[in-house]
């Protein structure tokens, strides 16, 4: 019987964190600069990632022989503060300060 009730406890929090809205799945508002990348209507912070990443991958974006950097087009670079190339690992943060 023990085990049957543990299971239903872990059950429980899958559903919990399977919530759509908060954490990571919340809809946040793009900014004017992202929403020019990502699209205008509020979207979870993992599809915003999606689409950039989208984008980057459609313009060639990546540096060919750093792969972790990302050169910056005229459109990205009012998310990125205005640098020439940024880490993919500072993107998350570079991005936040776009979203509501």
């Amino acid at each position: 019987m023990a085990t049957t009730q543990q299971r239903g406890k872990q059950q429980g929090t899958t559903k919990r964190a399977q919530s759509h809205g908060s954490g990571l799945m919340k809809a946040v508002q793009p900014s004017a600069e992202l929403a020019a990348i990502v699209g205008h209507t509020p979207l979870p912070r993992t599809e915003i990632t999606k689409r950039l990443w989208d984008y980057i991958k459609q313009h060639g974006l990546q540096d060919a022989k750093n792969r972790r950097m990302i050169n910056v087009d005229e459109k990205l670079r009012p998310v990125v503060g205005g640098q020439d190339q940024v880490s993919m690992f500072d993107l998350p943060k570079l991005v936040s300060h776009h979203v509501q």
